[in-house]
């Protein structure tokens, strides 16, 4: 039997603060949002069984109750108490809170009181970018001040992310714009583009990729369902100028992360929803990434956000899969229980403390 340590989740978000229907809160289990097919229900999926195997106990119901019994309790207890009954439950340590995202979002200190933890704020690149832009008349001002704010952004927050690495062309090309061609790139964009219009310029895009490494945090990079192997250019380039990359989100391309873990020493991968979207399978999938990837390089997190459930799902099935996983190997004698013990800890939280240097 492997004791699980509390975690750090190395990536998700805030929690909804307003109380939601069977349609919305449904909406929030499938991959886009996007409400189901006519005559069809998202809690039909791996991450609905999911919630209705691992969140019901924590409300006070039995496991795998009507998905109508289980929203009736959430509405007793009402949005908040619900929120911290389950970020309670979950046993998350530390919070590295992707801000990034729209909608009425806890932020981070608001998930750390809710789930009695510490949280820490990661800032999304994009985003910034696009304010800065709002408020920059010129290409010259738009970079100077992009640079400022990137700066800025650092000393606040314990690392960045951006959700363009895999469709910017690092692929092509990983080096970062001269001064020139960012400066064209800046002007062309300013001009076509609306307030409030999202940064889609490849070459920008590179250019704010290369401010962040700059800047000396760790970088995580949204893979999402693109094969990471477009990143190995932009990997090779960024090595040894002290920023660390993060490869989030890889499945069902978790093989290639993992590769791309071991072939890096500043390469780490992500285990959120390679496993959170998996349900049952999950441990099949972890045994898959442990069997690429050096043990030292691996990280937990959730990815979820909007609803609580999503981080007792992520962090009950985290911790179910490398149990059994991790266990099998000692009882097999493959392993001693003192190193599985030691590689729980690392990927569970160590590796993660040591990475975005949280002490």
């Amino acid at each position: 039997m492997i004791d699980m340590p509390r975690l750090v989740d190395q990536s998700c978000h805030g929690v909804l603060r307003t109380e939601l229907g069977l349609g919305t809160f449904e909406a929030h289990l499938g991959p886009s949002g996007a409400p189901p097919a006519s005559g069809t229900t998202f809690f039909d999926t791996q991450t609905g069984f999911a919630v209705r195997r691992w969140c019901p106990p924590l409300l006070g119901l039995e496991p795998h109750c009507p998905p109508a019994r289980y929203l009736a309790r959430r509405r007793e207890l009402g949005v908040a108490e619900t929120g911290r009954r389950l970020l309670r439950a979950a046993g998350i340590a530390t919070y590295l809170v992707d801000t990034g995202l729209p909608g009425d979002l806890t932020g981070p200190a608001e998930l750390a009181a809710a789930g009695r933890a510490r949280a820490h704020e990661i800032v999304r690149l994009e985003p910034l970018a696009e304010q800065v832009a709002d408020t920059s008349g010129t290409a010259d001002a738009f970079l100077a001040n992009l640079t400022e704010a990137v700066q800025d952004a650092a000393v606040r927050s314990v690392a960045f992310s951006s959700v363009s690495a895999p469709r910017c062309g690092l692929a092509a090309v990983a080096e970062p714009p001269g001064r020139g061609e960012a400066r064209r790139a800046a002007g062309r964009w300013l001009a076509r583009r609306t307030a409030g219009g999202p940064l889609d310029d490849p070459v920008l895009l590179r250019h704010l990729l290369w401010i962040a490494v700059g800047a000396g945090r760790p970088l995580q990079l949204h893979t999402g369902d693109r094969d990471p192997a477009v990143l190995a250019g932009f990997a090779a380039a960024t090595a040894g100028l002290g920023a660390d990359l993060v490869l989030l989100h890889g499945s069902p391309h978790h093989r290639t992360a993992a590769r791309l873990a071991g072939a890096f020493p500043h390469v780490y991968a992500d285990l959120g929803a390679a496993l959170t979207a998996t349900g049952a399978r999950t441990a099949d999938v972890l045994a898959e990434v442990l069997e690429l990837a050096p043990f030292g390089k691996l990280l937990y997190s959730s990815g979820a956000r909007a609803l609580p459930e999503l981080h007792v799902v992520a962090a009950s099935a985290f911790r179910a899969a490398l149990g059994r996983v991790l266990g099998a190997w000692v009882l097999d004698g493959a392993w001693s229980r003192t190193d599985a013990q030691r590689v729980a800890g690392m990927i569970a939280a160590d590796n993660a403390t040591r990475v975005y240097r949280l002490g």
